[in-house]
């Protein structure tokens, strides 16, 4: 129990100072709102790590609390309270999908869960974009997330990947 505490406190630790970090950087990307999303890289990292030496592996409760405390505190440490709806919408998607590929990947295809679960991330984030604002023209964008989301999601993936297989060796 102390151990799976621990664990959480501190992936949710890493996951909260990446967001936070991220928030105060713009890439010098054209398209609007479109970020790397390297906190996720901690959340499949929490999904897909198991240490086979004493059987430690964090339950799907665990990863959903590390992802939400990491949306409300980012949401409240960044000030950017608006963005709650749109980062948890968006994460509890993305978590969702990437549970369901983590069924059918290895350890080495993390990479796919993470661009899984960023088109996921954005279709979560368009979706409540619809309900705030209205209006259903907002999805002409979610092409451009996509492809976006494609991109960093495979980042954030194989960031996760990574991890796991220095970690072990």
């Amino acid at each position: 129990m102390t151990n799976r505490l621990t664990a959480m406190s501190i992936l949710t630790t890493v996951a909260l100072i990446i967001f936070i970090i991220e928030a105060q950087v713009s890439l010098p990307i054209p398209v609007p709102g479109v970020k790397l999303g390297l906190a996720n890289a901690v959340t499949l990292f929490a999904l897909f790590y198991e240490r086979k030496s004493d059987g430690f592996k964090l339950s799907i409760f665990n990863v959903f609390v590390i992802l939400l405390c990491r949306i409300l505190l980012g949401a409240f440490f960044t000030g950017r309270l608006v963005a709650f709806a749109y980062s948890l919408a968006g994460g509890v998607l993305a978590l969702i999908a990437q549970i369901i590929v983590k069924r059918f990947v290895t350890k080495k295809q993390i990479w796919v869960c993470g661009a899984i679960g960023a088109i996921f991330h954005n279709i979560g984030q368009i979706a409540i974009a619809i309900v705030i604002t209205g209006t259903a023209s907002v999805v002409f964008y979610l092409p451009v997330l996509i492809i976006a989301g494609i991109v960093t999601g495979v980042l954030t993936g194989l960031v996760a990947q990574m991890t796991i297989s220095r970690i072990k060796q």
